[in-house]
């Protein structure tokens, strides 16, 4: 077996409305190993709702965040990743900027996923979570400036696969603000 230092790592950074996670993995027999993680409520979507811009404060906090991300990656030694930013990014008319400022001054590429990519994403990540002897099941992707509603069809023989989707403009740091 191979030293798991010496195997590649690979990073998922999901920068949503309210929350900045990243998680780095490293292959392994079943599939993948979490070998780094990190978690921060970030509230980017902070005012969206109300200004349509992302404000100088969510701007900041975020960006302190991705700091950690950074060195979190570059410790890691991480090959891949994929960093994605969802709704506040997507309603921001100053998201443009904000993305420019992060990959000048981090290096990282953050890339708007549209709500549709994003409800594809969330059945991904709770597949494992679905139980096949149900023809069908509904999913809530709650975030900080959208909620996703997700019709998905199950059977034994294939993948879970979305139906139908629906993304709200409305999240926990919206309806908070509200």
């Amino acid at each position: 077996m191979k030293n798991i230092r010496n195997q590649k790592a690979y990073g998922a950074l999901d920068l949503g409305s309210n929350n900045c996670r990243l998680l780095v993995a490293q292959r392994d027999a079943s599939g993948f190993k979490v070998i780094d993680s990190f978690s921060r409520i970030v509230r980017l979507g902070e005012g969206v709702s109300r200004n349509g811009i992302l404000s100088d404060r969510a701007i900041g906090r975020t960006f302190d965040a991705l700091k950690i991300c950074k060195e979190k990656i570059k410790r890691n030694k991480v090959s891949r990743y994929r960093a994605v930013v969802t709704a506040a990014c997507r309603q921001a008319s100053n998201s443009q900027q904000f993305i420019d400022y992060v990959f000048t001054e981090l290096g990282i590429k953050l890339e708007i996923i549209d709500s549709e990519e994003e409800s594809s994403l969330a059945l991904e990540g709770c597949s494992s979570l679905l139980c096949s002897s149900v023809p069908n099941a509904l999913i809530f992707d709650i975030g900080g400036c959208s909620t996703e509603l997700i019709w998905v069809s199950l059977t034994e023989l294939e993948r879970p696969r979305i139906i139908n989707w629906i993304s709200l403009e409305c999240g926990v740091v919206s309806l908070v603000e509200q």
